[in-house]
């Protein structure tokens, strides 16, 4: 896909190799990708496909090693300088001394909001993902989803348009996992976010996306982009229609044909 004025992240034939003492590793190779603004973007593959080295990458916590990468138009250290996204780790990540509101803060903290500012859109995340009344209660009185949720705030606190989620359900069961998708669902067509989201559950990738990355090991590179042409509003019940089925037969062909099984 051609590099738009609406394109959010823009790789071209960006790659990244790590020098170890068994020599280099290809993490990445020649990946030619944009994400549009207002997309929902999954990247999918077995481990070591690059998928969090790639949202590393945006977030300037990798640097290439070949290729080019924009984010907003801009290097990804500018961006990141300019606090153009926000990243939700695969661990909820917050401090067990700090309440949640206090955890949600911390970035408004640092990055010098008023204490007026700062209670305003700690509440109004809090109401986003559905956790007003528990900004008083500390990480460990919460459960693991709401704690995940808590993460989720801290990263829209300061309203950043991009949000990196590097696999933020999967350590939590089907049932708890289901019901945040729901809720991510809602969320990103409130706030109207662009959302590169980590997974390796093909229903996940499917049900959350508007675009389905598919990645291949060893080298990681890119084998398949698949447009989803589901509605926008999305049921659980969705996952049971044909269409839904056809696309992860798809993605799961994709995977199947980017892996080899010979090694």
């Amino acid at each position: 896909m051609n590099q738009t004025s609406e394109s959010v992240v823009s790789a071209r034939q960006l790659g990244l190799t790590f020098e170890t003492n068994d020599g280099p590793v290809h993490a990445l190779t020649g990946v030619d990708l944009s994400v549009n603004k207002g997309d929902f973007v999954s990247f999918i593959g077995p481990s070591g496909c690059g998928k969090t080295t790639f949202l590393r990458v945006i977030a300037d916590l990798e640097k290439p090693t070949s290729g080019t990468i924009t984010v907003n138009g801009l290097s990804p250290e500018e961006a990141r300088r300019k606090r153009a996204y926000g990243y939700v780790f695969q661990a909820a990540a917050l401090y067990p001394w700090r309440t949640i509101e206090n955890n949600i803060a911390l970035p408004l903290e640092i990055m010098g909001y008023s204490k007026q500012e700062q209670k305003e859109r700690v509440d109004r995340t809090l109401d986003l993902v559905n956790l007003s009344g528990f900004g008083k209660k500390f990480p460990w009185q919460l459960s693991g989803g709401m704690q995940q949720r808590a993460s989720i705030a801290r990263a829209l606190a300061f309203d950043a348009d991009l949000l990196l989620m590097d696999e933020p359900f999967g350590a939590l069961d089907e049932i708890v996992r289901d019901h945040l998708n729901e809720q991510l669902l809602k969320l990103w067509d409130r706030t109207n976010k662009t959302i590169c989201f980590v997974t390796h559950s093909i229903p996940e990738a499917v049900y959350l996306s508007t675009r389905i990355v598919v990645m291949s090991p060893r080298p990681g590179r890119v084998t398949d982009v698949i447009e989803s042409p589901l509605p926008r509003d999305r049921p659980l019940g969705i996952r049971e229609t044909p269409e839904f089925l056809e696309i992860a037969h798809r993605v799961r062909e994709g995977l199947r044909a980017g892996h080899s099984y010979d090694e």
